[in-house]
C-alpha cells in the first residue's frame, strides 16, 4: 500500500495567519486560521505593517496548532508548501521565511504556491471527484480572474479585471454606504432586504474580451449617492446594496458562463472570498444549468484565505517536483 503524503501548508498573504495539514491533496487533517479582521475593522481596511507584525506574533502558534489538530509531528510531514505571492510583501515574507526555515531545519522539500492557484485548489478538497479540465472564476478582494484549469498544475487565463477586483469594489461600496469592513458580507446582508431593481447600475463589457472592469460600477454608486445627497434626497441602503450586487454578479456570471461555453467545459468552479456570496452562487448555478453546465464551490471557510488550499496546491507541486531553494522570496505582484 502506497504511503500517504502529508503536506504542511502555510498562508500569510494578507490578514489571515493560517496553517493546515492535508493528506494526499484532498483529505483535510487540520485547518487553523488566525484572522485579524477585528484589528483592521477600525481602520476600514487592512493596514500592511500591522498585518505583518501580527503574522510574526501568531505564525509559530498557528503551525503548532495545525500539527496538533492533525495528530502529527514535523517528522511525519513530507513537504512544506507556502504562499509566496501575490499579496502584501511584508505579510508574505513572514510565511516564506518561516517555511524556508522549517524546510532547511527539517531537510524537507519546499513547495512555492501561487495564492490565486491555491484558491482554485480549494475546489479539489471540497469536491473529491472533481478533475480537470474545468473553468474557474476566482473572485476576491485582490483578484478577479476567469481561468481554465487544464491540469492539476497548468492554468490558462481567459479573462481578468483591468482595474478593481470584484471584492475590492464590494469593500469600497460598503465604505460609502457606512456598512463597515469587510465589505462583501455586509453588502450581501444589506442586499437581502433591498430591491435589486431600484437602481440600474452599469454592466461593463469589453469588446471581444472576457475581461472585467469594476471601477465603473463602483464610481456609479458613489456618484449616485453624491447626487442624492446634493439634492437633499434620502436613499435606501439595502436598495443600493442590492442593485450594486446584482450588477456585479450579472457580469461575473455572464463572462464566466461564456468562457465555459467557448471552452466546451461542462463544469464551472467558484473560488475566492466573493465565491461565498449567496447571490452569486444562486445566479451562477441557475444560469449555468440552462447551458447544461454544473457549478461547484467550496464552503465559505475555504473561500476566504486559508492554508488548506495552499497544502492542496503544494501536494500537486510536490508530485511534479516543483521545489524551491533557500533563495525563494516573496513576489507581491505575482501573476498566474
Amino acid at each position: 500500500m502506497a504511503k500517504d503524503t502529508l503536506i504542511l501548508g502555510i498562508e500569510s498573504s494578507c490578514d489571515e495567519t493560517a496553517a493546515a495539514v492535508v493528506k494526499n491533496g484532498r483529505a483535510v487533517m487540520s485547518n487553523i486560521i488566525n484572522t485579524q479582521i477585528e484589528i483592521h475593522k477600525k481602520f476600514g481596511g487592512v493596514v500592511p505593517e500591522v498585518a505583518s507584525r501580527r503574522h510574526i506574533e501568531n505564525i509559530d502558534a498557528v503551525i503548532d496548532a495545525a500539527l496538533s489538530e492533525a495528530g502529527v509531528t514535523f517528522s511525519d510531514i513530507d513537504a512544506i508548501a507556502v504562499t509566496y505571492g501575490p499579496g502584501l510583501v511584508g505579510a508574505l515574507l513572514v510565511g516564506v521565511s518561516t517555511a524556508k526555515a522549517l524546510a532547511y531545519a527539517l531537510n524537507k522539500p519546499l513547495v512555492p504556491v501561487n495564492h490565486i492557484k491555491g484558491h482554485i485548489m480549494a475546489n479539489f478538497v471540497s469536491h473529491p471527484d472533481l478533475k480537470p479540465p474545468f473553468v474557474c472564476l476566482v473572485a476576491s478582494g485582490g483578484h478577479s480572474h476567469i481561468v481554465k484549469v487544464t491540469s492539476y498544475t497548468d492554468l490558462e487565463i481567459l479573462g481578468r479585471t483591468r482595474d478593481d477586483a470584484a471584492g475590492e469594489a464590494f469593500d469600497k461600496v460598503a465604505r460609502v454606504l457606512g456598512l463597515g469592513y469587510p465589505g462583501g458580507p455586509l453588502v450581501e446582508k444589506a442586499a437581502k432586504d433591498g430591491d435589486k431593481n431600484a437602481v440600474k447600475f452599469p454592466r461593463v463589457r469589453m469588446e471581444d474580451s472576457l475581461d472585467f472592469s469594476f471601477s465603473g460600477v463602483k464610481t456609479a454608486v458613489i456618484n449616485h449617492l453624491h447626487k442624492l445627497e446634493q439634492n437633499g434626497e434620502g436613499y435606501s441602503v439595502p436598495d443600493i446594496a442590492a442593485s450594486f450586487q446584482d450588477a456585479v454578479t450579472d457580469v461575473l456570471c455572464e463572462h464566466t458562463i461564456e468562457a465555459a461555453v467557448k471552452e466546451d467545459c461542462k463544469t464551472i468552479a467558484l473560488a475566492g472570498g466573493v465565491a461565498s456570496n449567496g447571490a452569486l452562487r444562486a445566479k451562477m448555478t441557475d444560469r449555468a444549468a440552462k447551458k447544461g453546465i454544473d457549478v461547484l464551490y467550496p464552503p465559505p471557510i475555504l473561500c476566504t484565505d486559508n492554508a488548506v488550499m495552499i497544502a492542496c496546491a503544494g501536494y500537486y507541486g510536490y508530485l511534479d517536483n516543483d521545489f524551491a531553494d533557500m533563495t525563494l522570496n516573496a513576489v507581491p505582484a505575482l501573476g498566474i
